[in-house]
């Protein structure tokens, strides 16, 4: 129970009359053992505006608000959709796809939808996701994800990222690869007209990702949402209007960059 007021994630309630305001940034303290770096993310997660929201309302990450950030502007996750998320741990990318596509069946008089969250660990069960154990680049991943589904996907997402080499560079070129396989995946698994969205970083080597995704989609548009830290390279495809596989290269889709 709430007392109506709505809260701005990170605001003070106490009384700071006569006092000015306090600074409530949290500072951790150096321990024996505990890196710089440590340090430095620990503080950052502690202030970050983004993970106190997501303890707030329950999902298991801040990635979660940026697929929500997403679909608030392209509006994918709809009722009925049949959604597969590639990478799916920790799982809020699922929990905010839920409510939206009524994988619960709660809106009556809407269509109940259906997602399958893949990932090569076991997550913890989500209600409403049917979660599956799976290297998705494994030669028959489209034809049991198909199977899970009962048939073709409306959106394919996936906000997967390789380990860290501590090189950008590097660090990109794996990146790139993961999305690229993801979207051989989406090109086997989507019905016509459906939707990819996945996480890519701005480096210049993908190139041929946008002439694929060009070539299978109408539109391909990248952005960057609120919720990416400012200083990451991230960013987001996001490729609608599948035309169904097209391996050799044809009309071109229209690409656009948002911010």
């Amino acid at each position: 129970m709430t007392d109506g007021k709505k809260k701005t994630p990170g605001a003070s309630s106490g009384n700071t009359s006569g006092r000015g305001q306090r600074d409530l940034k949290v500072r951790v303290k150096t321990a024996k053992g505990r890196k710089l770096s440590s340090k430095l993310w620990l503080e950052r997660q502690l202030n970050d505006p983004y993970v106190v929201r997501a303890k707030r309302e329950g999902y298991r990450g801040r990635a979660a608000y940026k697929i929500l950030e997403i679909d608030e502007r392209f509006r994918f996750l709809v009722p009925g959709a049949r959604v597969v998320d590639l990478g799916c741990a920790p799982g809020g990318w699922c929990q905010v796809a839920v409510p939206r596509i009524n994988a619960l069946g709660e809106k009556k008089g809407k269509a109940q939808g259906r997602i399958i969250g893949v990932d090569l660990q076991e997550v913890d069960a989500i209600a409403g996701v049917e979660l599956h154990q799976l290297d998705f680049m494994e030669d028959d991943a489209d034809e049991k994800v198909k199977a899970w589904l009962g048939g073709q996907a409306d959106v394919v997402m996936s906000d997967m990222a390789a380990a860290s080499s501590g090189h950008r560079g590097t660090d990109h070129l794996r990146i790139i690869a993961l999305c690229e396989a993801a979207a051989q995946l989406a090109f086997d698994v989507l019905e016509p007209g459906g939707t990819f969205v996945a996480k890519v970083l701005a480096g210049g080597a993908e190139n041929d990702l946008q002439a694929q995704l060009k070539r299978n989609f109408t539109k391909v548009v990248h952005m960057k949402p609120p919720a990416s830290r400012q200083d990451s390279s991230e960013k987001f495809v996001i490729a609608t209007g599948f035309r169904g596989r097209r391996d050799a290269a044809g009309e071109d889709g229209e690409e656009q960059d948002e911010g």
